[in-house]
């Protein structure tokens, strides 16, 4: 039998890149060696403790070398890693512990509360902890587990059909759906990385966006290691403590959302950093912001950008810093190994130019949302993935995206689907209706606006609807302020006219404007 998957390409880079750094973190470095040695050693925890092959294991933590040691010993043993955003609320994290049926638990010390407050409930009784202390007979320190265990020798079979992951990504409906990684949709994502981002042997890329979200992970950290460079771990984002790390460390590769990179050049210390060990920049996520563009050119740095999801693994195109002023405005070409298309009601191609439903196909696609065969079914148009977003092809091939039918607001860099948001707000029964739009931040892109229309007879204050929400969501996904209205718009058949709202509201409101 032969590991085929993800968990053995650290074993398989320690012969080509023994003694050379793989990891940098706050705690130190690991060598591709001490790595290898490091995965092997928790894949022999995990299996001592059962973890079999497909069971799942829930990680709960931000950016630490043991995210992707759990990650690659998930793989050696061919169980499914399900990583969660630690910015979720306990009763969001409840539902995807649940909804994965995972039977492991690793969470890192800094949010042992929330995982404790996320998961006491479930069926889940093995848990680790990292860089903490065992305190209760269920949980155990990684490091002391690993201390007194041999390295996995088992050879386990795993293919590239079976699945790696499963990402956790809300809809239309407000419930978040599990998307389905496989072996095979990660490997060809990385591929793609390399090809279409250069990506090479002394790369030394930072991972300064969390890494439960793919494309840190698939576009950053995993191509960079399959490649033999150094992945740099930024735990939480700072941007003073980012411009030191790419002084120190001589970073080649940085990745992130608009956000971020403005916040960089924002930072006091942005002037005075030396930046010239940096090669490339990928951004994704969302429109970047002109004058952060100019601040980055006037440093003597460009863009690659590109469009993409979670069930994509993620990347779907890539524009690469040399078409960016030929083709600006525009997401790039398709990836090397993927195809894209956009179609028109009837599901034919659409004209060079015309607008229509971006539809994706290939071995980076996912197959499956976890047990919604409906949700699946809905998502397929035979090989096509559909998109739901709106965009136009040129007459080169380049993607520009136009709009987003799922109405999905992102607000740094996160996704917040407003169906979620307004089935809490439903739950007040002085509520008669609502819609969450966003509306432009120059911060964060885009935030949240509750536009809430109350029975008549009731009262409610704007404060009384965000008090409703706080506390049940992430933060960022809580509405920045609410305004009561007589009605919303509809259609004919009823229908919110969500483009007649932000039509309206196209800020921030200081108080709900006449009906």
């Amino acid at each position: 039998m032969k590991n085929q998957g993800l968990g053995d390409w650290i074993a398989r880079r320690r012969i080509k890149s023994e003694g050379e750094t793989a990891i940098i973190w706050s705690g130190g470095t690991y060598t591709f060696d001490q790595y290898a040695d490091r995965v092997a050693r928790l894949a022999q925890v995990l299996a001592d403790r059962g973890l079999a092959k497909r069971d799942r294991l829930v990680y709960l933590g931000n950016n630490h070398p043991d995210f992707l040691t759990t990650f690659f010993a998930c793989g050696l043993l061919g169980a499914i890693f399900v990583p969660l955003n630690t910015r979720l609320a306990p009763r969001e994290l409840e539902y995807m512990i649940e909804d994965s049926g995972a039977v492991f638990l690793v969470t890192h010390e800094s949010v042992r509360d929330l995982a404790r407050a996320a998961a006491w409930s479930t069926g889940i009784r093995k848990r680790l902890v990292v860089d903490g202390e065992a305190d209760l007979p269920a949980v155990e320190s990684v490091d002391e587990a690993m201390s007194t265990t041999p390295p996995f020798e088992l050879d386990v079979e795993v293919s590239l059909d079976d699945p790696a992951m499963i990402l956790y990504t809300s809809g239309t409906t407000g419930r978040p759906k599990g998307a389905v990684l496989t072996h095979g949709n990660l490997t060809w994502n990385v591929l793609n990385a390399i090809v279409d981002y250069d990506v090479t042997r002394e790369e030394v890329a930072m991972m300064m966006s969390p890494m439960f979200h793919v494309a840190a992970l698939s576009m950053g950290a995993l191509p960079t290691l399959l490649k033999g460079g150094a992945v740099v771990l930024h735990e939480r984002f700072d941007a003073g403590d980012v411009l030191h790390a790419i002084e120190e460390h001589g970073i080649t590769s940085l990745s992130g959302v608009p956000t971020t990179f403005q916040f960089l050049a924002e930072d006091p210390a942005w002037n005075t950093t030396d930046l010239s060990s940096i090669r490339k920049l990928t951004c994704g996520g969302s429109a970047m912001p002109l004058r952060v563009i100019e601040a980055y050119e006037a440093r003597g740095l460009a863009f690659s950008s590109g469009y993409g999801m979670t069930e994509a693994s993620p990347g779907a195109t890539s524009l690469p810093v040399s078409k960016a002023r030929d083709h600006a405005g525009t997401s790039g070409l398709a990836h090397f190994f993927t195809d894209v298309r956009v179609v028109g009601e009837d599901g034919t191609e659409m004209p060079v130019g015309e607008p229509g439903e971006i539809q994706i196909s290939g071995p980076n696609v996912i197959r499956e949302y976890w047990r919604r065969p409906e949700a699946t079914a809905e998502a397929r148009d035979g090989e096509w993935f559909r998109t739901g977003d709106i965009g136009r092809l040129d007459e080169d091939g380049y993607l520009t995206v136009t709009d987003r039918l799922k109405d999905m607001i992102i607000s740094g860099g996160e996704n917040v689907y407003p169906a979620e948001i307004e089935q809490l707000v439903m739950e007040m029964p002085e509520v008669r209706s609502v819609a969450v739009i966003g509306v432009p931040d120059d911060r964060w892109g885009e935030v949240p606006l509750a536009i809430v229309a109350i029975h008549e007879g009731t009262q409610v204050t704007p404060e009384d609807v965000l008090g409703h929400v706080r506390g049940r969501v992430a933060k960022y996904k809580l509405p920045r302020a609410a305004v009561l209205v007589d009605d919303l718009p509809r259609t004919a058949s009823g229908k919110v006219r969500k483009v007649e709202l932000r039509e309206r509201f196209r800020s921030l409101p200081d108080r709900a404007p006449e009906s």
